[in-house]
């Protein structure tokens, strides 16, 4: 049976929305953005972000699969639910629960530009410098972690622990 250790509490990640929300808004100011979500696992903390943020902000999800029922990334990039707001010449925010390896963000952002959107930045909750293979230019973190299997806040695994409020190691 696996066993979950707390990595970062509900009180700390509250904490740490909140500064980034206010990191956001000097950087955009009264211009209206767009948060980007990557399902699934950035939803949670998209919708906090997005309670924190001013009138302008709107919201829209791409779905992009590498993980499978898996603990590690299949290194292949599948986008499963393109975007539905056209993104040309507007600031687009893209929310990424977490950015391990870089590959899925570093092929997102490259399909995005495509689409001439104003800005294109990134926002994750998490980051695992260790893990990182590709280059993945993020503008905003909430925290640097360990290279270890994390779940809750939306992270999953096979799809379970998604509805944890606090972000946890999982251990086998």
């Amino acid at each position: 049976m696996s066993r979950l250790e707390t990595l970062i509490s509900e009180p700390e990640l509250a904490r740490r929305c909140d500064e980034l929300a206010r990191e956001i808004e000097a950087v955009y100011g009264d211009e209206p953005v767009l948060l980007l979500g990557v399902l699934k696992g950035s939803f949670v903390f998209l919708a906090d972000l997005a309670r924190r943020l001013g009138p302008g902000t709107t919201v829209d999800f791409v779905q992009i699969s590498s993980y499978g029922g898996e603990k590690q990334s299949s290194g292949v990039f599948h986008l499963r639910k393109d975007h539905d707001a056209n993104i040309e010449g507007r600031h687009v925010l893209i929310v990424e629960d977490i950015v391990d390896t870089g590959l899925t963000l570093l092929r997102l952002r490259e399909l995005l530009q495509t689409r001439r959107p104003l800005s294109l930045r990134v926002v994750a909750m998490l980051s695992k410098p260790e893990a990182r293979r590709h280059e993945a230019l993020v503008d905003f973190v909430g925290f640097e972690i360990p290279n270890q299997f994390v779940v809750g806040y939306g992270l999953d695994h096979a799809e379970r622990y998604r509805n944890l409020p606090y972000i946890a190691l999982l251990h086998d």
